[in-house]
């Protein structure tokens, strides 16, 4: 990869695709418009630049545009706070190259203070993911809450693989097309912050050429944040599972995130969290770390 004019060019054209005149609080005379959002000069009034500079923007050459017109521009596209992150990545990717582009890498190994951490949370289920969905440390709980994705060839385990690839997703996230959604939404705003990462950018074509569902997807250009919410699950061992999740920058480690997981006190999700603690104890053996039999329920 050796330019994001692409990326640039459908994110910005995507976002003026979905804007009306009349949500953008223009008056419009005349119906004969060709294109179903806005047009690039109406953008350009709306940001307050002149309509040559803007097409120079669309085009894909965010090449020394100040923060002050990336702050117009997201204004007058009305993007949301992920967006907005994103398309400052993309103009500081535009102006440093792929020579200077490619961040700090987010560790491969989890730093001992870490997995105490996780191995603290004995009630939580937790894990630590890199912005390439990658499993790279849980706590026994999170290993038990994602043992269907533990089962995968993939080593470390790949969250959007296990998604698009493997059968048994569709049984464990009954939130199908949510999960589907959010996933690429998670890989393509991870896209925007290292661009120049040829393990994203092939895990990237290894998806888009094995599942029409997250080409079609990721054509969209959407992204969003994953800080908290809510998810759920159908797990093998204990049924179904509606959690909340908190998702936390490890700020000494660039690009590691750490999810946990909990559900209110007195709920069939917290009483399902504690069978599924109790499974996992009986399983966990340290002096083995084998995952490859599929959990059965308990007796």
């Amino acid at each position: 990869m050796n330019s994001n004019r692409y990326e640039v060019r459908e994110f910005l054209g995507t976002r003026r695709a979905r804007i009306t005149p009349e949500q953008a609080g223009l008056t419009i005379y005349g119906g004969n418009r060709r294109v179903p959002g806005l047009r690039r000069e109406e953008v350009a009034m709306l940001a307050g630049v002149s309509a040559d500079y803007y097409a120079r923007l669309e085009k894909g050459n965010l090449a020394g545009v100040s923060d002050s017109v990336l702050e117009a521009v997201a204004r007058a596209l009305q993007l949301d706070e992920a967006e907005r992150l994103y398309l400052a990545d993309l103009a500081r990717a535009a102006n440093t190259g792929p020579a200077r582009a490619s961040r700090r890498r987010a560790p491969h190994r989890i730093r001992p203070g870490v997995q105490l951490i996780l191995d603290g949370m004995t009630h939580t289920p937790a894990f630590v993911r890199n912005g390439r969905l990658d499993i790279l440390a849980t706590n026994i709980l999170g290993r038990a809450l994602y043992s269907p994705v533990f089962l995968t060839q993939s080593q470390p385990p790949n969250l959007a693989r296990f998604r698009f690839l493997d059968p048994a997703a569709r049984a464990f996230y009954p939130d199908g097309e949510e999960s589907a959604h959010t996933t690429v939404a998670l890989l393509r705003a991870e896209a925007g912050r290292d661009p120049y990462n040829k393990a994203l950018t092939d895990l990237v074509g290894e998806l888009s050429t094995r599942s029409d569902q997250f080409r079609t997807l990721w054509a969209a250009h959407n992204v969003r944040l994953h800080r908290s919410g809510g998810k759920r699950f159908h797990h093998p061992a204990v049924g179904d599972l509606d959690l909340m999740f908190e998702a936390m920058a490890i700020e000494a480690d660039q690009g590691l995130t750490l999810t946990a997981y909990t559900a209110p006190p007195a709920t069939p999700s917290h009483d399902a969290l504690r069978l599924l603690a109790s499974w996992a104890a009986s399983q966990h053996d340290p002096a083995r770390t084998d995952a490859a039999s599929r959990p059965q329920s308990p007796k």
